[in-house]
């Protein structure tokens, strides 16, 4: 058997400190070199569009590795943007929605498979389930449409008179409950209902004390029309007219009134927040500290059809599959606005992308972004 002279003894330690400080060097070097990249090329997809406003923030395990702001909060004003600015999520806020009930499912206070009816009495619609709304696959009519042709437009309706008026007038079903998906904001107006019949909380401030205060989402609220025009820091949306050859808030246009009066319903959307408030609900997602693990799995497992086949939607998450594994998603469409939050959940990435003034090449913008985020 050799025996080891001290040197030896000495420099073999030496030897794995010295690789292992080589190796480490190189891993940052290539970190520091890849970031830049990713930053011009990001750089180069916004400068092709000069008139796009809104901000994007790229993310890896938690970290920005892009977060810039472009255009402005308001075209009138040429405030411009900023990387804090305040959006409307518009149909992102789901996530939050389908959260309440998973939370409520986990106190033992409902059951995923509870008919809706046990929570919303005298609904004329049967054989819904909860799970049925949190999929889209109720089959449930448009609220929107029945309060557009019936509502007195002079008053603020909230989910009480949406539901009211549902029961009064008793629209038809679009299809038997789990034949289809069909997106539909009515299911979400109805989870927010229930959340408040079990908790025996309100809506908005079951959403304060249970999230956005905790996890120091100190930009994210749920807010009336009155509280959005105090704020100084909220970006208005706008709709580009080609008459006028520039772009307008969407405020101004009479089709758009849906938002004032339609303005206290709780559920499908009304959350505003920042580009950095929902990288912190990104990274709480991942800790399993709001809900269990399996819970949070079911919300990111397809629905499945009566006839066996799946559909694209969770609990308040699109879904699909990527080379880059699982991707949980979700847009949103508010009058003005354009918003976008992506989560690679397999490779710990996040797209997020909030748009103001509508723009007519979001889809190509977020697709570059998509391919470049997913090359890296």
């Amino acid at each position: 058997m050799m025996k080891l002279s001290l040197a030896n003894v000495l420099l073999k330690p030496l030897l794995i400190l010295f690789f292992a400080t080589l190796i480490f060097t190189s891993c940052k070097n290539a970190r520091h070199t890849a970031a830049p990249d990713l930053d011009a090329k990001l750089d180069k997809i916004f400068a092709s569009v000069p008139d796009f406003s809104g901000v994007l923030l790229v993310a890896e395990k938690g970290k920005p590795v892009y977060h810039k702001a472009f255009g402005y909060k308001s075209f009138l004003t040429k405030e411009p943007m900023e990387t804090t600015t305040i959006f409307e999520l518009a149909s992102v806020s789901k996530q939050f929605t389908a959260m309440t009930i998973m939370q409520m499912k986990e106190a033992g206070k409902l059951s995923f498979d509870d008919p809706v009816g046990r929570y919303i009495p005298g609904l004329p619609y049967t054989g819904i389930t909860i799970r049925h709304l949190l999929t889209h696959t109720s089959g449930l009519p448009d609220y929107q449409q029945v309060m557009d042709e019936h509502w007195d437009k002079n008053k603020v309706a909230g989910n009480a008179d949406n539901i009211a008026y549902l029961i009064q007038y008793h629209p038809a079903k679009h299809f038997e409950p789990g034949t289809k998906y069909e997106y539909s904001n009515t299911g979400f107006m109805l989870l927010a209902s229930i959340t408040e019949k079990v908790s025996g909380e309100d809506f908005i401030e079951f959403c304060r004390k249970r999230f956005f205060v905790p996890l120091k989402m100190t930009s994210t609220d749920i807010r009336t029309l009155d509280q959005k025009k105090k704020l100084k820091n909220l970006a208005l949306g706008h709709i580009y007219v080609k008459d006028k050859q520039r772009y307008v808030p969407a405020d101004s246009f009479p089709q758009f009134n849906y938002a004032i009066w339609l303005g206290n319903r709780k559920g499908p959307g009304r959350v505003s927040s920042t580009s950095a408030d929902l990288l912190k609900w990104d990274r709480i997602l991942y800790s399993n500290t709001l809900i269990k693990a399996e819970t949070l799995q079911e919300a990111f497992t397809p629905a499945h059809l009566n006839n066996g086949s799946i559909s694209n939607y969770g609990f308040g998450w699109k879904i699909k599959e990527t080379k880059r594994g699982k991707v949980v998603w979700h847009d949103g469409d508010n009058p003005g606005y354009a918003t976008e939050f992506i989560r690679y959940i397999d490779t710990d990435k996040t797209i997020i992308l909030l748009c103001n003034n509508a723009h007519a090449k979001m889809p190509e913008i977020l697709k570059s972004v998509e391919a470049l985020v997913e090359e890296e």
